[in-house]
Protein backbone atom coordinates (compact mmCIF):
# COMPACT_ATOMS: atom_id res chain seq x y z
CA UNK A 1 0.00 0.00 0.00
CA UNK A 2 3.33 2.67 0.60
CA UNK A 3 3.47 2.52 -3.24
CA UNK A 4 0.13 3.58 -3.83
CA UNK A 5 -0.98 7.45 -4.37
CA UNK A 6 -0.86 9.29 -0.89
CA UNK A 7 -3.66 12.22 -1.98
CA UNK A 8 -5.12 12.94 -5.64
CA UNK A 9 -7.19 15.81 -4.55
CA UNK A 10 -6.64 18.70 -2.00
CA UNK A 11 -8.77 20.53 0.17
CA UNK A 12 -7.30 23.77 2.11
CA UNK A 13 -9.89 26.03 3.54
CA UNK A 14 -8.45 29.61 5.00
CA UNK A 15 -9.67 32.81 6.19
CA UNK A 16 -6.52 34.04 3.98
CA UNK A 17 -4.36 35.21 7.27
CA UNK A 18 -1.00 34.69 7.96
CA UNK A 19 -1.83 32.41 10.54
CA UNK A 20 -2.88 30.32 7.69
CA UNK A 21 0.09 30.90 5.07
CA UNK A 22 1.96 27.35 6.80
CA UNK A 23 -0.95 24.97 5.74
CA UNK A 24 -1.48 26.88 2.70
CA UNK A 25 2.71 25.64 1.82
CA UNK A 26 2.27 21.98 2.36
CA UNK A 27 -1.59 21.90 0.33
CA UNK A 28 0.17 22.97 -2.13
CA UNK A 29 3.16 21.25 -2.05
CA UNK A 30 1.58 17.77 -1.36
CA UNK A 31 -0.85 18.95 -4.65
CA UNK A 32 2.47 19.49 -6.37
CA UNK A 33 4.55 16.43 -5.66
CA UNK A 34 1.29 14.09 -6.48
CA UNK A 35 -0.06 15.87 -9.51
CA UNK A 36 -3.36 16.36 -7.80
CA UNK A 37 -6.15 18.61 -8.19
CA UNK A 38 -5.88 21.27 -5.07
CA UNK A 39 -8.98 23.31 -3.96
CA UNK A 40 -8.95 26.44 -2.02
CA UNK A 41 -11.74 27.60 0.15
CA UNK A 42 -12.57 30.68 1.51
CA UNK A 43 -16.29 31.58 3.34
CA UNK A 44 -16.67 34.88 2.83
CA UNK A 45 -18.69 37.12 5.96
CA UNK A 46 -21.49 38.72 4.74
CA UNK A 47 -20.96 41.83 3.76
CA UNK A 48 -17.44 41.42 2.97
CA UNK A 49 -16.48 41.41 -1.14
CA UNK A 50 -16.67 38.15 -2.81
CA UNK A 51 -13.33 38.21 -4.67
CA UNK A 52 -11.39 39.62 -1.69
CA UNK A 53 -7.84 37.11 -2.00
CA UNK A 54 -5.87 40.02 -1.07
CA UNK A 55 -4.40 38.11 2.07
CA UNK A 56 -3.54 34.59 0.74
CA UNK A 57 -0.41 33.64 -0.77
CA UNK A 58 -0.38 33.53 -4.43
CA UNK A 59 -0.13 29.94 -6.44
CA UNK A 60 2.00 31.36 -9.22
CA UNK A 61 4.37 33.54 -7.10
CA UNK A 62 4.88 30.69 -4.78
CA UNK A 63 5.81 28.54 -7.52
CA UNK A 64 7.69 31.21 -9.34
CA UNK A 65 9.66 31.26 -6.06
CA UNK A 66 10.28 27.81 -5.78
CA UNK A 67 12.35 27.98 -8.88
CA UNK A 68 9.47 25.45 -10.72
CA UNK A 69 7.86 28.52 -13.09
CA UNK A 70 9.75 31.40 -14.91
CA UNK A 71 9.02 35.13 -12.94
CA UNK A 72 5.74 36.54 -14.95
CA UNK A 73 4.48 33.22 -15.92
CA UNK A 74 0.89 33.54 -17.18
CA UNK A 75 -2.08 31.81 -15.25
CA UNK A 76 -2.14 28.33 -17.46
CA UNK A 77 1.42 27.73 -16.88
CA UNK A 78 0.37 26.34 -13.45
CA UNK A 79 -1.35 23.33 -15.72
CA UNK A 80 0.42 23.58 -18.80
CA UNK A 81 3.84 23.15 -16.81
CA UNK A 82 3.12 21.37 -13.59
CA UNK A 83 -0.01 19.37 -15.06
CA UNK A 84 -1.39 21.50 -11.59
CA UNK A 85 -5.14 21.46 -11.49
CA UNK A 86 -5.66 24.76 -8.87
CA UNK A 87 -9.50 26.03 -7.95
CA UNK A 88 -10.35 28.76 -5.45
CA UNK A 89 -13.56 28.82 -4.27
CA UNK A 90 -15.75 31.66 -1.89
CA UNK A 91 -18.52 30.35 -0.23
CA UNK A 92 -20.67 33.35 1.74
CA UNK A 93 -21.80 32.19 4.76
CA UNK A 94 -21.55 32.91 8.22
CA UNK A 95 -20.23 29.12 9.38
CA UNK A 96 -17.24 27.97 7.51
CA UNK A 97 -17.54 24.18 8.96
CA UNK A 98 -20.96 23.85 7.18
CA UNK A 99 -19.20 25.38 3.69
CA UNK A 100 -16.52 22.63 4.17
CA UNK A 101 -18.99 19.73 4.48
CA UNK A 102 -20.82 20.95 2.45
CA UNK A 103 -18.19 21.69 -0.37
CA UNK A 104 -17.27 17.73 0.40
CA UNK A 105 -20.83 16.34 0.48
CA UNK A 106 -20.86 18.05 -3.14
CA UNK A 107 -17.58 16.63 -4.83
CA UNK A 108 -15.36 14.41 -1.75
CA UNK A 109 -11.56 15.26 -1.35
CA UNK A 110 -9.08 12.84 -0.14
CA UNK A 111 -7.13 15.31 2.36
CA UNK A 112 -8.36 18.34 4.28
CA UNK A 113 -5.16 21.13 5.33
CA UNK A 114 -5.74 23.27 8.28
CA UNK A 115 -3.63 25.56 10.14
CA UNK A 116 -4.05 25.41 13.87
CA UNK A 117 -3.14 28.19 16.46
CA UNK A 118 -1.34 26.59 19.07
CA UNK A 119 -3.41 26.09 22.47
CA UNK A 120 -6.45 26.86 20.91
CA UNK A 121 -6.60 23.56 18.22
CA UNK A 122 -8.17 24.78 15.46
CA UNK A 123 -8.43 28.43 14.19
CA UNK A 124 -10.84 30.62 15.84
CA UNK A 125 -12.90 31.04 12.56
CA UNK A 126 -13.55 27.12 12.62
CA UNK A 127 -15.83 26.12 15.47
CA UNK A 128 -17.66 22.74 15.53
CA UNK A 129 -20.66 24.32 15.21
CA UNK A 130 -22.82 22.08 12.76
CA UNK A 131 -24.56 18.96 13.93
CA UNK A 132 -23.09 15.60 15.40
CA UNK A 133 -25.05 13.78 12.47
CA UNK A 134 -23.73 16.01 9.85
CA UNK A 135 -20.18 15.93 10.31
CA UNK A 136 -20.23 12.35 11.05
CA UNK A 137 -20.32 12.05 7.29
CA UNK A 138 -17.43 13.49 6.70
CA UNK A 139 -14.65 11.06 6.66
CA UNK A 140 -11.60 12.43 5.03
CA UNK A 141 -8.24 12.69 6.11
CA UNK A 142 -7.29 15.66 7.92
CA UNK A 143 -4.04 17.19 8.10
CA UNK A 144 -3.52 20.11 10.62
CA UNK A 145 -0.48 22.36 10.25
CA UNK A 146 0.98 24.06 13.00
CA UNK A 147 0.98 28.43 12.69
CA UNK A 148 4.44 28.80 14.88
CA UNK A 149 5.58 25.60 14.76
CA UNK A 150 7.93 22.94 12.50
CA UNK A 151 6.61 22.26 9.03
CA UNK A 152 7.96 19.54 6.84
CA UNK A 153 7.41 22.01 3.55
CA UNK A 154 9.93 24.90 3.13
CA UNK A 155 8.64 27.61 2.28
CA UNK A 156 12.02 29.12 0.54
CA UNK A 157 11.35 25.88 -2.60
CA UNK A 158 8.52 23.61 -1.14
CA UNK A 159 10.82 20.73 -0.56
CA UNK A 160 9.37 17.81 1.28
CA UNK A 161 11.47 16.95 4.54
CA UNK A 162 10.61 14.12 6.94
CA UNK A 163 12.77 12.57 9.03
CA UNK A 164 10.75 10.97 11.87
CA UNK A 165 7.03 10.51 12.20
CA UNK A 166 5.54 9.00 15.45
CA UNK A 167 2.45 7.00 15.10
CA UNK A 168 0.65 6.19 18.27
CA UNK A 169 -0.72 2.18 18.03
CA UNK A 170 -3.68 0.86 19.88
CA UNK A 171 -6.13 -2.41 19.13
CA UNK A 172 -8.63 0.12 18.58
CA UNK A 173 -9.24 2.17 15.88
CA UNK A 174 -7.81 -0.49 13.64
CA UNK A 175 -4.15 0.58 12.62
CA UNK A 176 -3.60 -0.28 8.93
CA UNK A 177 -5.06 2.89 7.53
CA UNK A 178 -2.98 4.90 9.92
CA UNK A 179 0.19 2.79 8.41
CA UNK A 180 -0.52 2.53 5.64
CA UNK A 181 -0.77 6.50 5.02
CA UNK A 182 2.31 7.46 7.58
CA UNK A 183 4.59 4.99 4.90
CA UNK A 184 3.39 7.17 1.47
CA UNK A 185 4.16 10.77 3.67
CA UNK A 186 7.46 8.83 4.02
CA UNK A 187 7.74 7.99 0.48
CA UNK A 188 7.39 12.00 -0.48
CA UNK A 189 10.13 13.53 1.50
CA UNK A 190 13.08 13.75 -0.04
CA UNK A 191 15.41 11.96 2.73
CA UNK A 192 17.17 8.95 1.95
CA UNK A 193 15.93 7.44 5.13
CA UNK A 194 12.57 7.73 7.07
CA UNK A 195 11.86 6.61 10.49
CA UNK A 196 8.74 5.89 12.05
CA UNK A 197 8.22 5.23 15.38
CA UNK A 198 5.25 3.30 16.58
CA UNK A 199 4.13 4.48 19.86
CA UNK A 200 2.16 1.82 22.08
CA UNK A 201 1.25 3.45 25.57
CA UNK A 202 -0.05 1.62 28.53
CA UNK A 203 1.28 -1.24 31.28
CA UNK A 204 1.00 -4.14 29.46
CA UNK A 205 3.20 -4.43 25.90
CA UNK A 206 -0.09 -5.54 24.06
CA UNK A 207 1.04 -5.00 20.80
CA UNK A 208 -2.06 -5.65 17.94
CA UNK A 209 -0.88 -7.48 15.22
CA UNK A 210 0.79 -5.24 12.72
CA UNK A 211 1.29 -5.35 8.93
CA UNK A 212 4.28 -3.27 8.40
CA UNK A 213 5.64 -2.31 4.65
CA UNK A 214 9.10 -3.21 3.89
CA UNK A 215 10.70 -0.79 2.01
CA UNK A 216 14.58 0.16 1.70
CA UNK A 217 14.03 4.34 2.26
CA UNK A 218 11.75 3.35 6.04
CA UNK A 219 13.07 2.20 9.28
CA UNK A 220 10.79 1.18 11.44
CA UNK A 221 11.09 1.51 15.34
CA UNK A 222 8.70 0.27 18.33
CA UNK A 223 8.46 2.27 21.73
CA UNK A 224 6.08 1.20 24.60
CA UNK A 225 5.93 3.88 27.59
CA UNK A 226 3.51 4.07 30.58
CA UNK A 227 1.35 6.98 31.70
CA UNK A 228 -1.62 9.03 30.46
CA UNK A 229 -2.09 8.28 26.68
CA UNK A 230 -1.68 12.12 25.16
CA UNK A 231 0.89 13.08 27.50
CA UNK A 232 3.41 10.53 26.19
CA UNK A 233 2.38 10.37 22.70
CA UNK A 234 3.12 14.65 23.23
CA UNK A 235 6.53 13.90 25.24
CA UNK A 236 7.41 11.73 22.08
CA UNK A 237 6.64 14.20 19.40
CA UNK A 238 8.85 16.31 21.24
CA UNK A 239 12.15 14.18 22.79
CA UNK A 240 12.36 12.65 18.76
CA UNK A 241 11.46 15.32 17.75
CA UNK A 242 8.95 14.26 15.41
CA UNK A 243 8.42 16.04 11.80
CA UNK A 244 4.75 14.66 11.96
CA UNK A 245 2.53 12.54 14.23
CA UNK A 246 -0.16 10.07 11.99
CA UNK A 247 -3.15 9.67 14.23
CA UNK A 248 -5.94 7.06 13.13
CA UNK A 249 -9.43 8.16 14.20
CA UNK A 250 -12.37 5.70 14.05
CA UNK A 251 -13.87 6.30 10.83
CA UNK A 252 -17.78 7.11 11.67
CA UNK A 253 -16.35 10.00 13.21
CA UNK A 254 -14.69 11.68 10.41
CA UNK A 255 -13.57 15.08 11.19
CA UNK A 256 -15.07 14.95 14.51
CA UNK A 257 -11.95 13.23 15.88
CA UNK A 258 -10.16 16.22 15.56
CA UNK A 259 -13.37 18.76 16.45
CA UNK A 260 -15.13 17.16 19.70
CA UNK A 261 -12.30 16.44 22.61
CA UNK A 262 -10.63 13.39 20.85
CA UNK A 263 -7.36 12.14 21.61
CA UNK A 264 -6.26 13.39 18.53
CA UNK A 265 -7.66 16.61 19.42
CA UNK A 266 -5.79 17.53 22.27
CA UNK A 267 -2.77 15.81 20.53
CA UNK A 268 -3.54 18.59 17.84
CA UNK A 269 -3.53 21.63 20.50
CA UNK A 270 -0.26 20.68 22.07
CA UNK A 271 2.57 19.65 19.72
CA UNK A 272 4.33 22.18 17.59
CA UNK A 273 4.76 19.57 14.57
CA UNK A 274 2.07 18.71 11.92
CA UNK A 275 -0.84 16.04 12.70
CA UNK A 276 -2.34 13.90 9.90
CA UNK A 277 -5.60 12.48 11.02
CA UNK A 278 -6.50 9.18 9.25
CA UNK A 279 -10.12 7.83 9.32
CA UNK A 280 -9.72 3.60 9.80
CA UNK A 281 -12.10 3.31 6.81
CA UNK A 282 -9.46 5.36 4.75
CA UNK A 283 -8.79 2.48 1.53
Amino acid sequence: MADAPFVESVLHPTDLSESSHEAFTHALAIALYRQASLTVLHVVPPGAAVDAWDGSPAVRATLERWGLLAPGSPRSAVYEKLSLVVTKINVRGTDPLKAILSTLEREPRDLIVLATEGRHGLPRWLKPSLAEGVARRSKTMSLFVPHAGRGFVSREDGSISIRRILLPIDHEPDPAAAIAYASRAAVMSREELVEIHLLRVGRDVDWPALQLPELHSIRWNRIHREGEVVDQIVRAATELPADLVVMGTEGAKGILGALGGSVTEQVVRRTRCPVLAVPAERP
